[in-house]
């Protein structure tokens, strides 16, 4: 798995460092997001709501809920519960913020917590959703355990994650945005210089299309199947248990 770590100097793991960077931009992040996105990341995290409505789900789980974006969808679905999970107090602040103002209180609940260590017991979710949160686990391997775990016989399990384009000239031009043009706005417009360089990093190496399927069924999710979004640039996977 990749050892891409958003601050290259720093003696921290992983999970420490993703936390602290994700608290440092949390003010930055959604505005940052639509123009990086140029706001096509709306219509992909619609289009996992939709996946997830076929399956009526009562309860859902959206981990690595950052500002709540994915949570505030799924508030369209019949569920009654939906919980926000993050690792980031300043993420998920700026999350109850936005809920509080949509008159969500009562539906969805935001809680700080570590995607690889959920407190949560066996079998407790309908649904469980990640939206460009894998790539950030520090081990990917016990966040679908753990995501697995806690997860109802036959529920839903989707994630949305950015993949890489195969086909010319989409991939070339997908490598020279994300390694050149992302990181500089990210660089312009946020006080963390290494937060967007990481992102863009931690995306190129991380598995996508087959070898993310492969890896959900040795976890030991069934009916994997993958839907790449926009020319490739992002992908949906849907499997259950």
């Amino acid at each position: 798995m990749s050892k891409v770590k958003p601050y290259k100097n720093s003696a921290l793991g992983k999970k420490e460092q993703v936390t602290k960077m994700f608290d440092n931009i949390s003010g930055d992040y959604d505005g940052l997001n639509r123009v990086i996105s140029f706001g096509i990341d709306i219509k992909w995290r619609k289009n996992v709501v939709k996946i997830i409505n076929k399956s009526n789900p009562e309860s859902i789980l959206d981990i690595a809920t950052g500002t709540g974006d994915l949570a505030i969808n799924l508030a369209e679905t019949h569920a009654t519960k939906i919980v926000g999970l993050d690792i980031s107090s300043g993420m998920l602040e700026i999350g109850k913020e936005k809920v509080k103002k949509k008159g969500l209180d009562s539906k969805i609940e935001m809680v700080l917590g570590d995607s690889e260590k959920l407190p949560f017991k066996n079998d407790t979710f309908d649904a469980i959703t990640v939206a460009f949160g894998v790539r950030n686990f520090e081990n990917l391997d016990n966040g679908l355990k753990e995501i697995y775990r806690v997860l109802k016989p036959n529920g839903t399990f989707v994630i949305l994650e950015t993949s890489i384009p195969t086909k010319t000239p989409f991939k070339q031009g997908y490598n020279l945005y994300t390694k050149n043009i992302m990181p500089l706005i990210g660089k312009i417009f946020s006080k963390d210089r290494s937060a967007y360089q990481y992102l863009s990093e931690s995306a190129s190496v991380f598995p996508y299309g087959e070898a993310l399927n492969n890896i959900l069924r040795k976890i030991g999710f069934i009916n994997v199947e993958d839907f790449p979004q926009t020319l490739g640039v992002a992908t949906i996977y849907k499997s259950s248990k």
